[in-house]
Protein backbone atom coordinates (compact mmCIF):
# COMPACT_ATOMS: atom_id res chain seq x y z
CA UNK A 1 0.00 0.00 0.00
CA UNK A 2 1.32 3.46 -0.75
CA UNK A 3 1.57 6.37 1.87
CA UNK A 4 -1.49 8.24 0.25
CA UNK A 5 -3.69 5.13 0.72
CA UNK A 6 -2.85 4.39 3.98
CA UNK A 7 -3.65 8.11 4.83
CA UNK A 8 -6.74 8.08 2.83
CA UNK A 9 -7.93 4.49 5.05
CA UNK A 10 -7.83 6.76 8.32
CA UNK A 11 -6.15 4.51 10.53
CA UNK A 12 -7.45 6.58 12.95
CA UNK A 13 -11.00 5.71 12.83
CA UNK A 14 -9.87 2.61 14.98
CA UNK A 15 -9.68 4.85 18.04
CA UNK A 16 -12.77 6.78 17.66
CA UNK A 17 -15.61 6.01 20.24
CA UNK A 18 -18.21 3.74 18.78
CA UNK A 19 -20.14 6.17 18.18
CA UNK A 20 -18.74 8.66 16.29
CA UNK A 21 -19.11 9.32 12.67
CA UNK A 22 -16.46 9.33 10.44
CA UNK A 23 -18.18 11.31 7.55
CA UNK A 24 -21.04 13.47 8.89
CA UNK A 25 -22.96 16.37 6.88
CA UNK A 26 -22.42 19.75 8.00
CA UNK A 27 -25.37 21.88 8.21
CA UNK A 28 -25.72 24.84 5.47
CA UNK A 29 -26.99 27.38 7.40
CA UNK A 30 -25.00 30.66 8.84
CA UNK A 31 -23.69 31.14 12.42
CA UNK A 32 -26.86 33.46 13.60
CA UNK A 33 -29.38 30.49 12.22
CA UNK A 34 -27.74 28.13 14.33
CA UNK A 35 -28.11 30.45 17.07
CA UNK A 36 -31.91 30.81 16.67
CA UNK A 37 -32.13 27.09 16.97
CA UNK A 38 -30.19 27.38 20.57
CA UNK A 39 -33.27 30.00 22.06
CA UNK A 40 -36.08 28.22 20.97
CA UNK A 41 -34.51 24.98 23.05
CA UNK A 42 -32.96 27.09 25.85
CA UNK A 43 -34.18 30.30 25.84
CA UNK A 44 -34.61 30.41 29.73
CA UNK A 45 -30.91 28.83 30.74
CA UNK A 46 -28.10 31.36 31.56
CA UNK A 47 -25.93 32.00 28.46
CA UNK A 48 -23.43 33.36 30.78
CA UNK A 49 -22.28 34.54 34.17
CA UNK A 50 -19.89 37.74 34.10
CA UNK A 51 -18.82 38.27 37.57
CA UNK A 52 -21.71 37.17 39.22
CA UNK A 53 -24.38 39.07 36.67
CA UNK A 54 -26.30 36.26 34.63
CA UNK A 55 -28.04 36.86 31.12
CA UNK A 56 -30.63 34.42 29.99
CA UNK A 57 -30.16 33.18 26.14
CA UNK A 58 -33.56 34.72 25.82
CA UNK A 59 -31.65 38.00 27.19
CA UNK A 60 -28.84 37.92 25.08
CA UNK A 61 -30.96 37.63 21.98
CA UNK A 62 -32.61 40.18 22.48
CA UNK A 63 -29.13 42.24 22.70
CA UNK A 64 -27.77 40.66 19.84
CA UNK A 65 -30.83 41.53 17.95
CA UNK A 66 -31.17 45.13 19.25
CA UNK A 67 -27.09 45.64 18.43
CA UNK A 68 -27.51 44.18 14.96
CA UNK A 69 -30.71 46.49 13.78
CA UNK A 70 -28.13 49.70 15.15
CA UNK A 71 -25.26 48.46 13.09
CA UNK A 72 -27.77 48.28 10.04
CA UNK A 73 -29.01 51.80 11.07
CA UNK A 74 -25.51 53.23 11.30
CA UNK A 75 -24.90 52.09 7.06
CA UNK A 76 -23.34 48.39 7.70
CA UNK A 77 -24.48 46.21 5.41
CA UNK A 78 -23.54 42.37 4.16
CA UNK A 79 -20.03 42.15 3.66
CA UNK A 80 -18.60 45.24 5.25
CA UNK A 81 -16.14 44.90 7.90
CA UNK A 82 -16.48 44.94 11.82
CA UNK A 83 -13.79 44.95 14.08
CA UNK A 84 -13.62 44.35 17.62
CA UNK A 85 -11.08 45.77 19.76
CA UNK A 86 -12.46 44.67 23.13
CA UNK A 87 -10.97 42.42 26.27
CA UNK A 88 -13.77 39.25 27.29
CA UNK A 89 -16.64 40.67 27.99
CA UNK A 90 -20.44 40.34 26.54
CA UNK A 91 -20.23 43.33 24.68
CA UNK A 92 -17.81 41.15 22.34
CA UNK A 93 -20.39 37.93 22.19
CA UNK A 94 -23.18 40.69 21.65
CA UNK A 95 -21.16 42.37 18.80
CA UNK A 96 -19.90 39.37 17.17
CA UNK A 97 -23.24 37.76 16.80
CA UNK A 98 -25.17 41.11 15.85
CA UNK A 99 -22.70 41.56 13.50
CA UNK A 100 -22.99 38.34 11.92
CA UNK A 101 -26.56 38.35 11.93
CA UNK A 102 -26.65 41.17 8.95
CA UNK A 103 -24.20 39.49 7.47
CA UNK A 104 -20.82 41.54 8.32
CA UNK A 105 -17.42 40.30 8.49
CA UNK A 106 -15.98 40.51 11.79
CA UNK A 107 -12.33 41.34 12.17
CA UNK A 108 -11.34 40.56 15.63
CA UNK A 109 -8.01 42.72 16.74
CA UNK A 110 -6.18 41.66 19.94
CA UNK A 111 -6.44 44.04 22.90
CA UNK A 112 -2.51 43.56 23.46
CA UNK A 113 -2.09 45.48 19.66
CA UNK A 114 0.01 49.00 19.78
CA UNK A 115 -1.56 51.46 17.77
CA UNK A 116 0.75 50.70 14.33
CA UNK A 117 -0.73 46.93 14.73
CA UNK A 118 -4.03 48.40 14.83
CA UNK A 119 -3.60 50.38 11.72
CA UNK A 120 -2.01 47.83 9.78
CA UNK A 121 -5.16 45.26 10.16
CA UNK A 122 -7.76 47.80 9.89
CA UNK A 123 -6.47 49.19 6.88
CA UNK A 124 -5.58 45.53 5.72
CA UNK A 125 -9.04 44.24 6.43
CA UNK A 126 -11.00 47.26 5.13
CA UNK A 127 -12.33 47.93 8.63
CA UNK A 128 -14.83 50.91 8.57
CA UNK A 129 -16.55 49.94 12.14
CA UNK A 130 -15.38 49.23 15.17
CA UNK A 131 -16.44 48.13 18.74
CA UNK A 132 -13.69 49.04 21.27
CA UNK A 133 -13.32 49.02 24.62
CA UNK A 134 -12.94 52.69 25.92
CA UNK A 135 -9.40 52.16 27.54
CA UNK A 136 -8.28 51.14 24.19
CA UNK A 137 -9.68 54.06 22.24
CA UNK A 138 -5.92 56.21 22.43
CA UNK A 139 -4.64 53.16 20.44
CA UNK A 140 -7.07 53.85 18.15
CA UNK A 141 -6.31 57.19 17.89
CA UNK A 142 -3.17 57.04 17.64
CA UNK A 143 -3.20 54.45 14.90
CA UNK A 144 -4.57 57.78 12.89
CA UNK A 145 -7.24 55.18 10.79
CA UNK A 146 -10.57 56.04 8.87
CA UNK A 147 -12.94 55.02 10.03
CA UNK A 148 -16.92 55.29 9.61
CA UNK A 149 -18.53 54.19 13.16
CA UNK A 150 -16.43 54.28 16.36
CA UNK A 151 -18.69 52.32 19.29
CA UNK A 152 -17.02 52.63 22.20
CA UNK A 153 -17.69 50.61 25.22
CA UNK A 154 -16.65 49.98 29.44
CA UNK A 155 -15.90 46.94 30.64
CA UNK A 156 -18.15 47.80 33.87
CA UNK A 157 -21.63 47.69 31.56
CA UNK A 158 -22.41 44.47 32.19
CA UNK A 159 -21.17 44.03 35.67
CA UNK A 160 -23.66 43.89 38.78
CA UNK A 161 -24.09 47.31 40.49
CA UNK A 162 -22.35 45.82 43.50
CA UNK A 163 -19.34 45.35 41.25
CA UNK A 164 -18.72 47.88 39.50
CA UNK A 165 -15.80 49.11 41.06
CA UNK A 166 -14.36 45.57 40.50
CA UNK A 167 -14.39 46.64 36.61
CA UNK A 168 -11.93 49.51 37.39
CA UNK A 169 -9.71 47.11 39.38
CA UNK A 170 -9.56 44.50 36.90
CA UNK A 171 -8.42 47.02 34.74
CA UNK A 172 -5.62 48.94 36.36
CA UNK A 173 -4.07 45.65 37.02
CA UNK A 174 -3.89 44.93 33.19
CA UNK A 175 -4.04 48.35 31.88
CA UNK A 176 -1.16 50.60 33.76
CA UNK A 177 -2.12 53.33 31.92
CA UNK A 178 -5.83 53.77 30.66
CA UNK A 179 -6.78 56.49 28.42
CA UNK A 180 -10.17 57.11 28.10
CA UNK A 181 -12.26 59.26 25.35
CA UNK A 182 -12.58 62.73 26.19
CA UNK A 183 -15.86 64.24 26.43
CA UNK A 184 -14.72 66.05 22.83
CA UNK A 185 -14.62 62.92 21.21
CA UNK A 186 -17.72 61.30 23.12
CA UNK A 187 -19.54 64.35 21.21
CA UNK A 188 -17.82 63.77 17.73
CA UNK A 189 -19.79 62.56 14.49
CA UNK A 190 -19.61 58.69 14.12
CA UNK A 191 -18.81 58.03 17.49
CA UNK A 192 -21.33 56.31 19.53
CA UNK A 193 -22.02 54.85 23.04
CA UNK A 194 -22.52 50.86 22.56
CA UNK A 195 -25.36 51.25 25.71
CA UNK A 196 -27.13 54.23 23.91
CA UNK A 197 -27.25 51.93 20.72
CA UNK A 198 -28.74 48.96 22.38
CA UNK A 199 -31.57 51.34 24.34
CA UNK A 200 -32.21 53.21 20.94
CA UNK A 201 -32.85 50.56 18.60
CA UNK A 202 -35.27 47.87 18.66
CA UNK A 203 -34.53 43.69 17.95
CA UNK A 204 -35.76 43.51 14.74
CA UNK A 205 -33.01 43.80 12.16
CA UNK A 206 -33.41 43.43 8.54
CA UNK A 207 -33.46 40.12 7.51
CA UNK A 208 -30.21 38.96 5.15
CA UNK A 209 -29.57 36.29 3.31
CA UNK A 210 -26.31 34.17 4.22
CA UNK A 211 -24.94 31.93 1.83
CA UNK A 212 -22.86 29.66 4.49
CA UNK A 213 -20.10 27.85 1.76
CA UNK A 214 -19.37 31.36 0.33
CA UNK A 215 -19.63 34.42 2.73
CA UNK A 216 -16.99 34.83 4.85
CA UNK A 217 -18.00 35.35 8.31
CA UNK A 218 -14.79 36.00 9.88
CA UNK A 219 -10.98 37.55 9.38
CA UNK A 220 -8.77 36.08 12.26
CA UNK A 221 -5.37 37.23 11.69
CA UNK A 222 -2.37 35.49 11.95
CA UNK A 223 0.66 35.87 14.10
CA UNK A 224 3.17 36.96 11.46
CA UNK A 225 6.00 35.62 12.57
CA UNK A 226 7.99 35.58 9.49
CA UNK A 227 6.01 38.50 7.23
CA UNK A 228 3.35 40.78 8.30
CA UNK A 229 -0.09 39.19 9.40
CA UNK A 230 -2.34 37.75 7.26
CA UNK A 231 -6.36 37.60 7.24
CA UNK A 232 -7.99 33.94 7.28
CA UNK A 233 -11.00 33.64 5.30
CA UNK A 234 -13.52 31.73 7.58
CA UNK A 235 -17.26 31.07 6.11
CA UNK A 236 -20.24 30.38 7.89
CA UNK A 237 -20.11 27.01 6.90
CA UNK A 238 -16.39 26.73 8.26
CA UNK A 239 -17.21 28.04 12.11
CA UNK A 240 -20.97 25.52 11.30
CA UNK A 241 -18.50 22.65 10.75
CA UNK A 242 -15.70 23.28 13.35
CA UNK A 243 -17.99 23.53 16.09
CA UNK A 244 -20.22 20.30 15.03
CA UNK A 245 -17.19 18.34 15.14
CA UNK A 246 -16.08 19.51 18.52
CA UNK A 247 -19.60 19.26 19.56
CA UNK A 248 -19.11 15.01 18.39
CA UNK A 249 -15.68 14.96 19.62
CA UNK A 250 -16.78 15.62 23.37
CA UNK A 251 -20.19 14.58 23.39
CA UNK A 252 -19.41 11.38 25.54
CA UNK A 253 -18.88 13.61 28.20
CA UNK A 254 -20.49 16.92 28.09
CA UNK A 255 -24.41 17.13 27.07
CA UNK A 256 -26.51 19.98 25.27
CA UNK A 257 -27.83 22.18 27.33
CA UNK A 258 -26.32 20.83 30.75
CA UNK A 259 -22.79 21.82 30.66
CA UNK A 260 -21.06 25.35 32.60
CA UNK A 261 -17.50 26.19 30.90
CA UNK A 262 -15.00 28.74 31.56
CA UNK A 263 -14.14 31.75 29.61
CA UNK A 264 -10.89 32.93 30.04
CA UNK A 265 -9.00 32.52 26.87
CA UNK A 266 -8.34 35.17 24.59
CA UNK A 267 -12.31 35.88 22.33
CA UNK A 268 -10.26 37.24 19.65
CA UNK A 269 -8.15 34.03 18.97
CA UNK A 270 -9.52 31.27 16.90
CA UNK A 271 -9.88 29.26 20.06
CA UNK A 272 -11.59 31.60 22.32
CA UNK A 273 -14.18 32.62 19.28
CA UNK A 274 -14.66 28.42 18.19
CA UNK A 275 -13.52 26.37 21.41
CA UNK A 276 -15.28 28.71 23.89
CA UNK A 277 -17.78 31.28 22.20
CA UNK A 278 -19.16 28.96 19.60
CA UNK A 279 -18.52 25.79 21.21
CA UNK A 280 -20.58 26.69 23.86
CA UNK A 281 -23.48 29.03 22.58
CA UNK A 282 -24.26 26.56 19.76
CA UNK A 283 -24.60 23.96 22.37
CA UNK A 284 -26.85 25.61 25.06
CA UNK A 285 -24.12 25.62 27.80
CA UNK A 286 -23.20 27.95 30.45
CA UNK A 287 -20.14 30.55 29.84
CA UNK A 288 -18.67 31.98 33.05
CA UNK A 289 -16.35 34.80 31.74
CA UNK A 290 -12.91 35.82 32.81
CA UNK A 291 -11.81 39.28 31.61
CA UNK A 292 -8.49 39.06 32.43
CA UNK A 293 -7.42 35.00 33.06
CA UNK A 294 -7.26 35.76 37.33
CA UNK A 295 -5.66 32.32 38.44
CA UNK A 296 -7.47 32.41 42.00
CA UNK A 297 -10.88 33.73 40.57
CA UNK A 298 -10.64 30.81 37.80
CA UNK A 299 -9.70 28.36 40.32
CA UNK A 300 -12.48 29.40 42.73
CA UNK A 301 -15.27 29.37 39.77
CA UNK A 302 -14.54 25.88 38.72
CA UNK A 303 -15.94 24.46 42.14
CA UNK A 304 -18.36 27.44 42.78
CA UNK A 305 -20.35 26.80 39.26
CA UNK A 306 -19.73 23.49 38.96
CA UNK A 307 -17.63 23.94 36.08
CA UNK A 308 -18.27 20.60 33.53
CA UNK A 309 -14.97 20.86 31.52
CA UNK A 310 -11.22 22.89 31.99
CA UNK A 311 -9.44 24.04 28.19
CA UNK A 312 -6.51 26.30 28.12
CA UNK A 313 -3.10 26.71 26.79
CA UNK A 314 -0.22 24.29 27.92
CA UNK A 315 1.24 27.83 29.89
CA UNK A 316 -1.59 27.26 32.38
CA UNK A 317 -1.02 23.84 33.17
CA UNK A 318 3.02 24.67 33.27
CA UNK A 319 1.87 27.48 36.19
CA UNK A 320 -1.06 25.78 37.45
CA UNK A 321 1.06 22.46 38.37
CA UNK A 322 3.05 23.78 40.76
CA UNK A 323 0.54 26.53 42.14
CA UNK A 324 -0.17 26.34 45.85
CA UNK A 325 -3.71 26.29 45.21
CA UNK A 326 -4.64 24.11 42.51
CA UNK A 327 -5.72 21.33 45.11
CA UNK A 328 -8.50 23.55 45.64
CA UNK A 329 -10.48 22.41 42.49
CA UNK A 330 -11.41 18.12 42.74
CA UNK A 331 -9.98 18.06 39.23
CA UNK A 332 -11.22 14.16 39.18
CA UNK A 333 -14.56 15.47 38.95
CA UNK A 334 -14.36 17.58 35.83
CA UNK A 335 -15.69 15.22 32.68
CA UNK A 336 -12.72 16.25 30.51
CA UNK A 337 -9.67 18.28 30.74
CA UNK A 338 -7.93 19.88 27.31
CA UNK A 339 -5.03 21.41 25.82
CA UNK A 340 -5.26 23.44 22.61
CA UNK A 341 -3.29 26.73 21.07
CA UNK A 342 0.42 25.05 21.81
CA UNK A 343 2.29 21.85 21.94
CA UNK A 344 1.73 20.64 25.27
CA UNK A 345 5.29 19.26 26.90
CA UNK A 346 5.99 15.84 28.09
CA UNK A 347 7.09 17.30 31.65
CA UNK A 348 4.01 19.50 31.76
CA UNK A 349 1.80 16.77 31.37
CA UNK A 350 3.38 14.06 33.48
CA UNK A 351 3.52 16.70 36.02
CA UNK A 352 0.14 17.74 35.96
CA UNK A 353 -1.40 13.90 36.40
CA UNK A 354 1.20 13.42 39.38
CA UNK A 355 -0.52 16.43 40.77
CA UNK A 356 -3.72 16.10 40.24
CA UNK A 357 -4.40 12.55 39.03
CA UNK A 358 -5.93 13.70 35.78
CA UNK A 359 -4.75 12.92 32.09
CA UNK A 360 -4.44 16.02 29.74
CA UNK A 361 -6.26 15.65 26.18
CA UNK A 362 -4.65 17.36 23.72
CA UNK A 363 -6.19 19.36 20.65
CA UNK A 364 -4.78 20.64 17.34
CA UNK A 365 -5.92 23.00 15.15
CA UNK A 366 -4.48 26.68 13.48
CA UNK A 367 -6.60 29.63 12.71
CA UNK A 368 -6.56 28.14 8.60
CA UNK A 369 -8.57 25.33 9.85
CA UNK A 370 -11.14 27.08 11.77
CA UNK A 371 -9.65 26.17 15.28
CA UNK A 372 -9.29 22.11 16.10
CA UNK A 373 -8.78 19.97 13.28
CA UNK A 374 -7.53 16.94 15.60
CA UNK A 375 -8.83 15.53 19.22
CA UNK A 376 -7.39 13.39 21.82
CA UNK A 377 -10.12 10.82 22.10
CA UNK A 378 -11.49 11.08 25.79
CA UNK A 379 -9.36 7.84 27.87
CA UNK A 380 -7.12 7.52 25.08
CA UNK A 381 -4.04 9.88 25.40
CA UNK A 382 -0.68 9.12 24.31
CA UNK A 383 2.10 11.34 25.33
CA UNK A 384 3.20 13.95 23.14
CA UNK A 385 0.50 13.39 21.00
CA UNK A 386 -2.20 15.88 19.52
CA UNK A 387 -4.42 13.10 18.63
CA UNK A 388 -5.96 11.88 15.36
CA UNK A 389 -8.06 13.52 12.84
CA UNK A 390 -12.07 14.83 13.86
CA UNK A 391 -14.86 13.25 11.45
CA UNK A 392 -14.64 14.46 7.73
CA UNK A 393 -10.89 15.39 8.15
CA UNK A 394 -8.09 13.66 6.54
CA UNK A 395 -4.57 14.74 7.46
CA UNK A 396 -1.03 13.36 6.20
CA UNK A 397 2.26 13.46 6.66
CA UNK A 398 4.09 15.32 3.50
CA UNK A 399 7.96 15.52 2.20
CA UNK A 400 8.81 19.53 3.27
CA UNK A 401 9.98 20.19 0.11
CA UNK A 402 8.30 17.60 -2.38
CA UNK A 403 4.65 16.30 -3.23
CA UNK A 404 5.20 13.10 -1.72
CA UNK A 405 3.56 11.46 0.93
CA UNK A 406 5.21 9.74 3.83
CA UNK A 407 5.43 6.79 5.63
CA UNK A 408 4.51 6.39 9.43
CA UNK A 409 6.89 7.52 11.87
CA UNK A 410 8.73 9.49 9.08
CA UNK A 411 9.27 13.34 9.73
CA UNK A 412 7.34 16.15 7.35
CA UNK A 413 4.64 18.67 7.27
CA UNK A 414 1.83 17.57 8.35
CA UNK A 415 -1.27 18.70 5.79
CA UNK A 416 -5.12 19.19 5.69
CA UNK A 417 -7.75 18.70 4.28
CA UNK A 418 -11.84 18.77 4.94
CA UNK A 419 -14.71 21.27 5.38
CA UNK A 420 -12.76 23.38 8.15
CA UNK A 421 -10.05 24.16 5.73
CA UNK A 422 -10.56 27.90 5.18
CA UNK A 423 -11.23 30.06 1.36
CA UNK A 424 -7.92 31.38 1.63
CA UNK A 425 -5.91 34.63 2.97
CA UNK A 426 -7.76 38.31 2.46
CA UNK A 427 -6.16 40.04 -0.52
CA UNK A 428 -3.31 37.91 -0.60
CA UNK A 429 -3.34 35.23 -3.36
CA UNK A 430 0.44 34.34 -3.61
CA UNK A 431 0.73 33.65 -0.03
CA UNK A 432 -2.72 31.31 -0.48
CA UNK A 433 -1.16 29.67 -3.43
CA UNK A 434 2.01 29.17 -1.06
CA UNK A 435 0.31 27.29 1.25
CA UNK A 436 -2.15 25.06 -0.60
CA UNK A 437 -1.02 22.09 -2.68
CA UNK A 438 -3.04 20.19 -5.29
CA UNK A 439 -2.86 16.23 -5.81
CA UNK A 440 -4.38 14.59 -7.81
CA UNK A 441 -7.48 16.85 -8.30
CA UNK A 442 -7.15 16.62 -3.86
CA UNK A 443 -6.63 20.35 -2.33
CA UNK A 444 -4.58 19.86 0.82
CA UNK A 445 -3.50 22.71 3.12
CA UNK A 446 0.20 22.48 4.29
CA UNK A 447 0.47 23.41 8.09
CA UNK A 448 3.90 24.80 8.05
CA UNK A 449 4.32 22.05 10.89
CA UNK A 450 6.84 18.94 11.21
CA UNK A 451 5.14 16.00 12.62
CA UNK A 452 4.92 12.29 12.24
CA UNK A 453 1.93 9.38 12.44
CA UNK A 454 2.35 6.52 13.90
CA UNK A 455 0.57 3.23 13.29
CA UNK A 456 -2.58 3.97 14.77
CA UNK A 457 -2.95 7.20 13.26
CA UNK A 458 -2.02 9.81 16.64
CA UNK A 459 -0.38 12.70 15.28
CA UNK A 460 3.03 14.27 16.85
CA UNK A 461 4.49 17.72 16.92
CA UNK A 462 8.08 18.55 16.41
CA UNK A 463 8.32 22.00 15.42
CA UNK A 464 7.35 24.53 12.80
CA UNK A 465 9.04 24.72 9.42
CA UNK A 466 10.46 28.10 10.13
CA UNK A 467 11.59 27.43 13.46
CA UNK A 468 13.48 24.28 12.43
CA UNK A 469 17.35 24.71 13.00
CA UNK A 470 19.86 23.75 10.79
CA UNK A 471 23.72 22.67 12.36
CA UNK A 472 25.88 21.19 10.37
CA UNK A 473 23.63 19.22 8.07
CA UNK A 474 21.05 18.26 11.25
CA UNK A 475 17.90 18.83 11.83
CA UNK A 476 17.39 20.36 15.06
CA UNK A 477 14.44 21.24 16.25
CA UNK A 478 13.67 24.31 18.50
CA UNK A 479 10.98 22.89 20.57
CA UNK A 480 12.67 19.82 21.84
CA UNK A 481 15.59 21.89 22.83
CA UNK A 482 12.86 23.79 24.98
CA UNK A 483 11.41 20.75 26.70
CA UNK A 484 14.77 19.28 27.72
CA UNK A 485 16.00 22.82 29.23
CA UNK A 486 12.54 23.23 30.91
CA UNK A 487 13.09 20.09 32.13
CA UNK A 488 16.28 20.45 34.50
CA UNK A 489 14.46 21.81 37.82
CA UNK A 490 16.50 24.66 37.90
CA UNK A 491 15.02 26.26 35.09
CA UNK A 492 11.94 28.07 34.80
CA UNK A 493 11.37 28.38 31.21
CA UNK A 494 13.29 28.40 28.00
CA UNK A 495 13.50 29.74 24.42
CA UNK A 496 15.57 28.33 21.14
CA UNK A 497 16.41 30.11 18.19
CA UNK A 498 18.97 29.21 15.35
CA UNK A 499 22.18 32.17 15.14
CA UNK A 500 23.46 32.37 11.63
CA UNK A 501 27.05 31.28 11.62
CA UNK A 502 28.75 30.34 7.97
CA UNK A 503 30.81 27.81 9.81
CA UNK A 504 27.83 25.49 10.49
CA UNK A 505 24.75 26.65 9.08
CA UNK A 506 23.29 27.85 12.21
CA UNK A 507 24.52 27.99 15.84
CA UNK A 508 21.70 26.54 18.70
CA UNK A 509 21.05 29.48 20.97
CA UNK A 510 18.81 29.31 24.47
CA UNK A 511 17.63 31.69 26.06
CA UNK A 512 17.12 30.73 29.96
CA UNK A 513 15.09 31.80 32.77
CA UNK A 514 16.17 30.45 36.17
CA UNK A 515 14.10 29.29 39.04
CA UNK A 516 13.95 32.41 41.49
CA UNK A 517 16.05 30.27 44.50
CA UNK A 518 18.68 29.34 41.47
CA UNK A 519 19.42 32.51 40.26
CA UNK A 520 23.41 32.89 40.19
CA UNK A 521 23.90 29.49 41.12
CA UNK A 522 23.54 27.64 37.81
CA UNK A 523 26.08 28.05 35.51
CA UNK A 524 26.19 27.86 31.86
CA UNK A 525 28.93 25.12 31.98
CA UNK A 526 26.12 23.34 34.08
CA UNK A 527 23.55 23.78 31.49
CA UNK A 528 25.68 22.68 29.11
CA UNK A 529 26.65 18.91 30.64
CA UNK A 530 22.59 18.61 31.16
CA UNK A 531 21.49 18.83 27.98
CA UNK A 532 24.65 16.45 26.93
CA UNK A 533 23.19 13.83 29.16
CA UNK A 534 19.92 14.19 27.47
CA UNK A 535 20.13 14.86 24.26
CA UNK A 536 22.24 14.49 20.83
CA UNK A 537 25.86 16.27 20.90
CA UNK A 538 24.28 18.44 17.62
CA UNK A 539 21.53 19.54 19.65
CA UNK A 540 23.20 20.66 22.75
CA UNK A 541 23.07 24.88 22.79
CA UNK A 542 26.08 26.09 21.83
CA UNK A 543 25.03 29.69 23.34
CA UNK A 544 23.21 30.42 26.66
CA UNK A 545 22.08 33.83 27.85
CA UNK A 546 19.96 34.07 31.13
CA UNK A 547 17.13 36.55 30.60
CA UNK A 548 14.18 37.79 33.27
CA UNK A 549 11.54 36.93 31.03
CA UNK A 550 10.75 34.80 27.55
CA UNK A 551 8.30 36.79 25.17
CA UNK A 552 5.08 34.62 24.72
CA UNK A 553 2.27 35.15 22.22
CA UNK A 554 -0.57 36.33 23.57
CA UNK A 555 -1.90 32.54 24.35
CA UNK A 556 1.31 31.61 25.74
CA UNK A 557 3.42 30.50 22.72
CA UNK A 558 7.05 30.85 23.11
CA UNK A 559 7.52 34.42 20.58
CA UNK A 560 10.84 33.24 18.53
CA UNK A 561 9.73 35.67 16.50
CA UNK A 562 10.72 38.68 19.16
CA UNK A 563 13.80 36.70 20.38
CA UNK A 564 14.97 36.61 16.78
CA UNK A 565 14.41 40.40 17.20
CA UNK A 566 16.51 40.68 20.54
CA UNK A 567 19.38 38.66 19.02
CA UNK A 568 18.77 41.15 15.94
Amino acid sequence: MDSKALYLEKPWLRSYPKDMPAEVEVPKKSISSAFEGVIEKWGSRAAFIFYGRKMSYSELKDQVDRFATALHNLGVRKGDKVGLLLLNSPQFIISYLGALKIGAILSPISPVYVSSEIKYQIEDSGTETIVCQDILYGNVKRASVSLRNIILTNVGEYLPVAKKLLGKSILKAVYKKMELPTPEVLKREGVYQFQDLIKKNPPNPPPVEIQPEEDIAVLPYTGGTTRLPKGVMLTHYNIIASEQNLYLTLREVLKEGQETLLAYQPFYHIMGQVGVIANALLRGYTLVIFTTPDYDEILSAIEKYNVSAFLGAPAIYEYLKSYDKTDRVNWKRLKIIQSGADILYESTAKDWEKRTGTKIHEAYGLSETSGACHFTPIGKVKLNSFGVPQPNMVAAIMHPEKEEFLAPREIGEVVIKGPLIMKGYWNKPEETREVFVEIDGERWLRTGDLGSMDEDGYFYFYDRKKDMIKYKGHSVFAREVEEVLSSHPKIKEAGVIGISDPKVGENIKAFVVLEVDARGKLSEEEIVRYCEENMAHYKVPKIIEFVGEIPKTDVGKVSRRELREVEI
